[in-house]
């Protein structure tokens, strides 16, 4: 069976104010729903971003069959020693050749590990709810995408955003807000597959997200009230609770492609399904590198 590992770039304090909040740290939410796709699979989490973090160079994380990246409060674009240990470990996991996946903070970290670029979000937030994300020409007959209608909607909650993609990336999907939403990292051996927004996550800890910062998103216009935020909330878990219920997906104006928890898990689910070919693709960089040098 295959065995996982995943990279939280939460502090300690962070995993415990999210344990507290939700039950589970980020890394403790992608490795229950790794369980759940990928029953019998081995869970390794850990957090390069801690000062006594265990180093993992290039050969040890070749041991695994993928690297998840999670979401965090991270700003890549803040130099500072956890982020610097952060993109270092990225560094590694691309030498390694190991296919990985991230979400969130977890694209923007591969993304500036890889040279690109992440910004804040000039405008607003992007929170509960990513609009109408469309894919690119490109994306279109991308396979992390495979199955998702012309334009979807899927959970989300982040006020930072990539600004430039690396040199050789793949834009794949994007909206009005993001113009970054999905993409594809091919840096040293590795691939690394990404979205902005949150396939792992249930509709209710997007909920609970939404109470925690419910000042924050009132102060970047989304909101009139902290009221207002919370009655958003409200609807998201109580649709966490009915995901067939037609009355709430028209209230929040979603369909099944948010909603039901498998079409939310799309992206995972096709990432799993090419480990194989995306391991190969690392192997043959090695080999050609091997060869040119």
């Amino acid at each position: 069976m295959p065995h996982f590992l995943i990279a939280e770039s939460e502090t300690p304090d962070e995993r415990r104010a999210r344990r507290a909040r939700t039950g589970k740290s980020s890394g403790e939410t992608y490795a229950a729903t790794l369980a759940q796709m990928q029953p019998g699979c081995t869970v390794t989490i850990v957090a390069p971003s801690d000062e006594d973090a265990q180093i993992f160079e290039a050969p040890r994380l070749a041991e695994f069959d993928a690297v998840f990246l999670t979401g965090s409060p991270l700003h890549v674009y803040d130099d500072q020693p956890e982020v610097r240990r952060q993109l270092a470990f990225m560094r590694n996991v691309f030498r390694s050749g190991t296919p990985s996946f991230g979400s969130c903070a977890g694209l923007q970290v591969a993304v500036a590990a890889a040279g690109g670029t992440v910004r804040k979000m000039a405008k607003r937030m992007e929170a509960g709810i990513s609009r109408r994300i469309t894919a690119t020409d490109l994306g279109r007959n991308h396979p992390l995408l495979a199955g998702r209608p012309a334009s979807w909607d899927a959970p989300a909650i982040h006020g930072d955003e990539v600004a430039t993609l690396p040199k050789g990336a793949i834009l794949l999907a994007g909206n009005s807000v993001t113009q970054v939403q999905a993409a594809e990292i091919r840096c040293e051996n590795g691939v690394f597959w990404g979205v902005q927004y949150h396939p792992e996550l249930a509709i209710g800890e997007i909920a609970v997200a939404l109470r925690d910062q419910a000042e924050d998103l009132v102060e970047a216009g989304l909101a009139e009230d902290v009221s207002q935020v919370f009655e958003r909330a409200d609807h998201l878990a109580a649709l966490h609770r009915t995901p067939d219920s037609l009355s709430l997906r028209w209230l929040l104006g979603v369909d099944g492609e948010f909603s039901d928890e498998i079409r939310r898990r799309t992206e995972i689910r096709n990432f799993l399904d090419h480990l194989t070919s995306l391991k190969m693709m690392g192997e043959r960089a090695d080999g050609l590198e091997a060869a040119v040098g």
